[in-house]
């Protein structure tokens, strides 16, 4: 097990947005979490990578207890978060944007070179001296997965990479997820088309109020009831 998420509860102001979460992820797994808007998908996202602290729980990551670490000492121990809305640093180059995501990877070996990342996605090499935010939505998303890789993830974590994007340009990144996880690389991904995110992923779970309320392997969720009902249509 590469990553496991032991009773975890996140509160903002008072407010709980996280109740009692428990979840794993094994190595070279893509795992989808979804629920709607307000369940606390980001929010699990954020705890992992300790953008926000858990009030109570515990995340083991590649068998080392990530509770005392800040941030930056998560990175860069391979767990890397794609935040919601990219956050690309608009005023760089995508080549500078993506020499930085190797601040990550401190004294851990490369797992992405950067004719790795160009071969995955190869309008970053023909924009690489381009401002990044002058790219369009979906170039935007594809450098912040880039510069991820240089970080040298040994499990990606995605927050909605589909949000605001184009049918073509989310086929797109989709494919790249697609291929990465079949090249090895684990990702837990967060995506609001549950559609999409249970047909690419092999393991799902669903998120109401801030707790898990379904599991199973994503085939099988695609044909419960209850997230037809609620998350695919009926």
């Amino acid at each position: 097990m590469l990553l496991d998420v032991r009773n975890i509860w996140v509160s903002y102001k008072g407010i709980q947005a996280l109740r009692d979460v428990s979840l794993h992820v094994n190595k070279g797994e893509m795992v989808a979490l979804v629920g709607s808007n307000g369940a606390g998908k980001s929010t699990l996202l954020n705890a992992l990578s300790r953008a926000v602290t858990p009030q109570k729980g515990q995340v083991t990551f590649n068998g080392r207890d990530l509770g005392r670490l800040a941030a930056y000492q998560v990175a860069r121990q391979g767990l890397l978060q794609v935040p919601e809305g990219r956050q690309v640093l608009a005023d760089m180059s995508v080549w500078e944007n993506l020499q930085l995501g190797m601040l990550a990877q401190g004294r851990r070996p490369a797992k992405y070179t950067l004719e790795q990342v160009y071969d995955i996605f190869p309008i970053l090499q023909e924009r690489a001296t381009q401002i990044a935010g002058t790219l369009s939505g979906g170039q935007q998303q594809m450098l912040a997965i880039g510069r991820a890789l240089m970080g040298a993830p040994d499990i990606l974590l995605l927050d909605e990479p589909s949000l605001g994007l184009s049918p073509l340009m989310s086929d797109q990144v989709f494919d790249a997820l697609i291929r990465l996880n079949r090249q090895g690389l684990t990702i837990l991904l967060v995506e609001q088309n549950a559609f999409r995110a249970l047909e690419c992923t092999q393991r799902a779970y669903v998120l109401d109020r801030g707790k898990i309320v379904i599991e199973g392997a994503s085939a099988d969720l695609m044909q419960d009831q209850r997230v037809i009902e609620s998350y695919l249509g009926s």
